[in-house]
């Protein structure tokens, strides 16, 4: 019997405190998001300083958002991006969200800053370009959740750009036998992407962009067209 692919899902970020009770954690969205009903799913506290030990140890790793800052002073994001590198080096495929898109681009070598633009919130649309065979057919777009300010503004060596948008230029990375990344949040389903907005309005967040992305809401987005390709086209 052939045994079950095996996702690492490398966590570097947790949901505020109180909306855990209701929408669980990172791991479990990202397991909800892909699917891959049959696949093993394994979960590393990246920033408890857990890692694998080797890349060898998941068919595909996947890390998640974090409210930290690719380029901030913490003991763990050295380690995490060796572990980043190695995975390169050994060819194990990556998947990368918003910090995960921003933590990859960093360790081979881009630039992660703050965005002058400031907060992208809502979803938001992204218009492929030069999208690669290996990903298959160009979508006609990449619409999914955003929640961000940083944002990758220096992309590094080998990595091609192949979503954009206005606001976000560097929206979706490729990096040919490696790894797909993307700045929004797929894994983000409309209740909590609402409830997180909730949480940090007037406070970190102003009231009235907080409305403004809450009143697109109802938007159709491609994250279930997103999964699709995660399990055809990376998971194998």
């Amino acid at each position: 019997m052939t045994n079950p692919p095996v996702i690492g899902v490398l966590e570097t970020g947790r949901l505020p405190e109180e909306l855990t009770s209701d929408h669980g954690d990172y791991p479990a969205m990202v397991s909800a998001w892909i699917g891959a009903d049959q696949a093993d799913y394994k979960v590393f506290a990246a920033l408890d300083g857990v890692l694998p030990d080797t890349p060898e140890a998941a068919d595909l790793w996947v890390i998640t958002g974090s409210r930290f800052g690719a380029y901030e002073d913490h003991p763990w994001i050295p380690p995490l991006e060796d572990f980043i590198r190695a995975c390169r080096d050994a060819g194990r495929p990556m998947m990368g969200i918003c910090f995960g898109h921003q933590i990859i681009a960093q360790a081979l070598g881009g630039v992660v800053r703050k965005s002058a633009k400031g907060w992208g919130l809502g979803i938001h649309e992204y218009a492929p370009v030069n999208w690669p065979d290996a990903l298959g057919p160009a979508p006609d777009s990449l619409a999914i959740q955003a929640f961000h300010q940083d944002q990758v503004e220096e992309l590094p060596e080998g990595a091609e750009r192949i979503a954009q948008s206005a606001f976000c230029e560097n929206a979706a990375l490729w990096y040919p036998g490696f790894a797909f990344t993307v700045q929004g949040h797929p894994e983000f389903a409309t209740p909590y992407a609402r409830a997180l907005l909730e949480t940090r309005k007037g406070t970190v967040l102003d009231p009235a962009e907080v409305e403004a992305a809450q009143a697109g809401m109802d938007r159709a987005d491609t994250r279930a067209d997103l999964a699709r390709l995660i399990r055809d086209r990376m998971l194998r």
